[in-house]
């Protein structure tokens, strides 16, 4: 486990709120390797899904802007984060510009600074908010602050695609290759399709 002053490095490495006005795959595919840091706590992103906006029978975007999802619709770089089934925080990313919807689910990480050393400890994306400390108090926060942000780095590893998890409930969205994670990489949640 590294050690906290490793986070006063990351902040330097932070990335600017135009980086994420991109479109949900591409931010998806842009996110794995990168830093998520928040407060004295950091993971590599290793496992992404995204969320496109209306069309996209997945999305929370389906039924407009309410007021739970209103942020979807919003420019890219704010989180997005909701109580999935009353006991998992989701920790998402909005991406693209003001008023085109999209969203990208952090769905796995791995520990880099001030967790254990356990690929496990991220693996899912409720046990990343737990591991990170997110919850609904974080939702609709600008990710360019000095708790909570996202880092540069340099991924290790190819990009694999696939099917997003649960939401067989889409119809022929449900299997889209919405789903991207490094390949092999031992914190990604989900076997290989």
């Amino acid at each position: 486990m590294r050690s906290a002053p490793a986070i006063a490095e990351l902040r330097t490495r932070r990335v600017p709120l135009a980086w994420y006005r991109r479109k949900p795959e591409a931010l998806a595919k842009a996110l794995l390797g990168q830093v998520l840091v928040h407060a004295e706590r950091a993971v590599v992103m290793v496992e992404t899904e995204a969320y496109l906006g209306p069309e996209d029978r997945a999305s929370h975007a389906r039924f407009g802007p309410t007021s739970r999802t209103s942020v979807m619709f919003g420019p890219g770089g704010v989180s997005y984060v909701y109580l999935c089934y009353g006991m998992h925080q989701m920790f998402n990313i909005v991406a693209g510009v003001d008023g085109e919807p999209g969203a990208v689910l952090i769905r796995a990480a791995a520990p880099l600074v001030g967790l254990p050393d356990d690929p496990a400890i991220a693996r899912g994306p409720g046990k990343l908010a737990a591991a990170l400390g997110l919850d609904r108090r974080h939702d609709r926060r600008t990710l360019d602050g000095d708790a909570l942000f996202v880092a540069r780095a340099r991924r290790r590893g190819a990009i694999a695609s696939g099917p997003r998890v649960g939401v067989a409930y889409a119809g022929e969205w449900a299997a889209r290759p919405l789903r991207f994670w490094i390949a092999g990489h031992p914190a990604v949640s989900k076997p290989r399709p």
